[in-house]
């Protein structure tokens, strides 16, 4: 649970103007973003550092380590809630991420409206 009043977000993504653009939805909505990150090694220094309710993850990612290996091992440290985001996904990819239990899978690109009821899905306000 969030130590003060607002949902916190981490956001891994390696495109920095899809990133703030996520943050400046996210801040709209309500929600506190506490660390951009665009590697793997990034997202699991900051999860452990923040403990994000909520980490939205683009599965490839700069780097050796995509998304999917930074969430099994923000997995073995943290309980936190993850959404996937990717243009594309093939099936061995797919199952892989399956694997880690994700909360579900955001598809972009991706309208206001559809990233509203995600998230008020996956962790309402």
């Amino acid at each position: 649970m969030a130590m003060d009043s607002f949902t916190r977000v981490l956001i891994v993504e390696d495109e920095r103007l899809v990133a703030r653009d996520l943050e400046r939805r996210l801040r709209r909505l309500g929600y506190m973003v506490v660390a951009l990150a665009s590697t793997g090694n990034e997202a699991i220094h900051h999860a452990l550092e923040h403990q994000p309710d909520l980490v939205l993850m683009d599965i490839r990612l700069r780097g050796q380590m995509d998304g999917i290996e930074a969430v099994a091992s923000i997995r073995k440290h943290l309980n936190v809630r993850v959404v996937y985001m990717s243009a594309y996904i093939d099936e061995a990819t797919l199952a892989r991420a399956q694997a880690t239990q994700p909360d579900t899978f955001l598809h972009k690109p991706f309208s206001n409206n559809s990233f509203q009821e995600m998230l008020q899905q996956v962790l309402p306000l």
